[in-house]
């Protein structure tokens, strides 16, 4: 089932790693789906977004703390945090890459997943600032992290879109659990 409430396929396949009482962050949250998803699995979830009516979305969630703030122009509102996970979903910007990594937790999982060139075929976005390169999460974020999944190319659902996905730990020595690929919800 898709759709724009309906978490990603991408992010259910990988949120069984993610432990139940985890601190999650979904940066750029849109509408909610992602924060809906951990926050009802028994996550703590910060959701963050430029738009405030997103957290209007999101106020009748438990587990969930909502904050309105510009990524792409403000500071980095969660310095000195580490999270377990951070979702990124259907945003692109580039140098926010370095503070995914250092805000994520020992043993912690960055799932992302957004549009690459070529998407201009299908439709929006198609401004190339906005299209990730080929390989560019893969190289962006594989020498920091382990990764468990990495995926470039075409997808029919939920609609027709160029993308790639990665899904990748944060490995140190007490992190193997997490590397499971075949993890049980």
């Amino acid at each position: 089932m898709h759709g724009p409430d309906i978490a990603s396929a991408w992010v259910q396949r990988f949120a069984p790693l993610i432990a139940r009482d985890a601190n999650v962050l979904d940066v750029a949250c849109g509408n909610g789906r992602h924060a809906r998803l951990f926050a009802r699995r028994g996550c703590v979830v910060d959701a963050v977004d430029r738009d405030p009516a997103c957290g209007e979305l999101l106020a009748d969630e438990p587990n969930v703390r909502f904050l309105a703030a510009d990524l792409e122009e403000g500071p980095w509102p969660y310095a000195g945090r580490r999270f377990d996970a951070i979702v990124v979903a259907n945003y692109l910007h580039r140098p926010l890459f370095p503070q995914l990594v250092a805000s994520l937790a020992d043993g912690g999982v960055l799932i992302y997943e957004t549009f690459a060139a070529g998407n201009e075929r299908y439709g929006r976005p198609s401004n190339p600032d906005f299209l990730l390169k080929p390989r560019e999460l893969l190289d962006a974020f594989g020498v920091q992290l382990h990764v468990l999944a990495f995926e470039d190319g075409v997808v029919d659902a939920p609609r027709p879109a160029r993308i790639q996905r990665l899904c990748g730990v944060r490995a140190s020595a007490d992190a193997h659990e997490r590397l499971r690929l075949d993890a049980a919800d």
